[in-house]
């Protein structure tokens, strides 16, 4: 157990401090009405209209800062906050995962890659601690190998994540600007939400890592 925290604190300890920075960054921005006046979805629907993706649908969803794009059904969906509210956390959050509707439409290789490598990651976060215990405990060298190559996956769905999410950010903050959704002074507060958000894909990229690390030590030692 000493050896498993020296591995996995720092990165648990990276994602409770980028959550932390992400949640009072957008309670920060929460206050800051756009002087738009449009909503998280309102600012949504105008992105997506000005690059020609009227086809793809907006909906309400349930749960705080739950907003994500479905690509398989060409959905956005935003949680009440983002939805509704009029303020420049809300347009930044909006106008990103309008930006992963982009990215599906010009068919991003990043994005491409991390949607296909879903069933697998699905299936090696669930199996591969499971498998590599009871590889471990019974020193069964194959069951072992299972378990890390099932976890490489995971790691590696955490990496490809970070250009994905970093190119979405991107492209929202040029074309917040470009649309007349937010003002130029107002894009760096808006851009500042989604940059606090980014930091929480590079923890879960961190504390994959470290864990993968420690697997790998200890089937060394093995």
């Amino acid at each position: 157990m000493h050896g498993y925290m020296i591995y996995v604190l720092p990165g648990f300890l990276l994602a409770m401090i980028a959550t932390w920075i992400t949640r009072s960054t957008f309670a920060r921005y929460s206050r800051v009405s756009a002087s738009s006046g449009l909503t998280g979805a309102q600012a949504a629907r105008r992105l997506l209209d000005s690059q020609g993706l009227t086809q793809v649908s907006i909906e309400r969803a349930g749960g705080f800062l739950s907003d994500h794009y479905d690509p398989t059904s060409r959905v956005l969906r935003l949680s009440p906050e983002v939805y509704d509210a009029p303020t420049l956390s809300a347009i930044g959050v909006a106008c990103h995962e309008a930006g992963h509707a982009l990215q599906h439409a010009s068919r991003y290789m990043p994005l491409v890659l991390r949607t296909g490598m879903v069933p697998i990651t699905q299936f090696g976060s669930r199996l591969a601690g499971p498998i590599l215990i009871g590889g471990l405990m019974f020193n069964f060298p194959p069951l072992i190998n299972l378990g890390i190559l099932l976890f490489i996956g995971v790691v590696a769905f955490t990496l490809v994540t970070l250009p994905v999410e970093w190119d979405a950010t991107s492209r929202a903050k040029q074309l917040m600007v470009r649309s007349g959704i937010v003002l130029p002074q107002e894009s760096a507060q808006a851009g500042a939400v989604l940059n606090a958000a980014f930091l929480t894909y590079v923890a879960s990229a961190v504390s994959a890592v470290l864990t993968l690390l420690y697997y790998l030590s200890r089937a060394r030692r093995r």
